[in-house]
């Protein structure tokens, strides 16, 4: 048996699918090796529930395209993904006008300062810049988030529509990061009308054990989100009236600087 993009099972087949199946089968190989690590042709069929010839075929064209590379602890991701990733991240218009900002306000705050783009449903971390005093986290530039669970991306939510909200919840669902994380709609549609009160939105310990942030939203001419600007850090540090208030005035009038930088652009 094989499973689909949910988890259900679906037959097997040594048959090579239709073209759209047969992408399907190579991304499913490609995200195999990114989230459970390097393995051998017989390991991957065994994860995925693939036949070995059909797994070889995907591997050998991946193999050959440069997407996957062969070494001693079997495929694992190819190199040129750090082409396409480092091409895909200069060429994000937010990238560009956002990048001296983040860089700026990680100096003087000395603290982690990240600017997230929304596409597909998801946040995308598009760049950081960390202060000497920062913790190290599983977030790193490039990492897709659900956009419920991190301050970042519930400043992106609360300045849709609802019935675009509702169509990203539908789709992408309410999955818990740490016992903290709103995974109730009601509850997170509370939060989402006091974020549009005070323009930013908190996180606190939802998305990471130990560590609060708080994000002020990017705002493109035709009034739409398309990102956010963050400032996270540990709890004890990230708190009170330096959380509250300090920050939240800091972000909003440097997303304000982006927007206008943005429009101009």
């Amino acid at each position: 048996m094989v499973f689909g993009e949910e988890g259900r099972a679906r037959e097997s087949t040594d048959e090579e699918p239709n073209g759209v199946e047969a992408t399907q089968r190579s991304i499913r190989i490609l995200r195999s090796l990114k989230e459970d690590g390097p393995a051998n042709l017989t390991e991957i069929a065994d994860r995925l529930g693939y036949s070995k010839s059909t797994v070889h075929r995907h591997l050998s064209t991946l193999a050959e395209a440069g997407y996957v590379a062969e070494g001693d602890d079997g495929y694992r991701v190819g190199l040129l993904f750090l082409d396409y990733g480092v091409h895909a991240q200069n060429e994000h218009r937010l990238y560009r006008i956002a990048k001296p900002k983040v860089d700026d306000l990680a100096d003087e705050l000395d603290e982690k300062v990240w600017i997230m783009a929304e596409e597909n449903g998801y946040g995308i971390f598009l760049y950081h810049n960390a202060g000497k005093e920062t913790v190290e986290t599983y977030t790193r530039d490039g990492y897709r988030a659900h956009l419920h669970a991190f301050a970042a991306g519930k400043a992106v939510l609360a300045f849709m529509d609802d019935a675009s909200i509702d169509r990203i919840l539908d789709r992408r669902g309410l999955p818990a990061e740490t016992p903290d994380t709103i995974t109730d709609r009601e509850a997170l549609y509370d939060e989402i009308e006091s974020i549009r009160e005070r323009g930013v939105a908190f996180n606190r310990q939802e998305s990471v054990r130990g560590v609060n942030a708080v994000a002020a939203p990017i705002i493109d001419s035709r009034d739409e989100p398309i990102g956010s600007l963050t400032v996270a850090g540990p709890a004890n540090r990230l708190k009170g009236t330096y959380l509250e208030h300090e920050l939240p005035e800091m972000l909003l009038g440097v997303a304000n600087e982006i927007e206008v930088n943005l429009t101009y652009d």
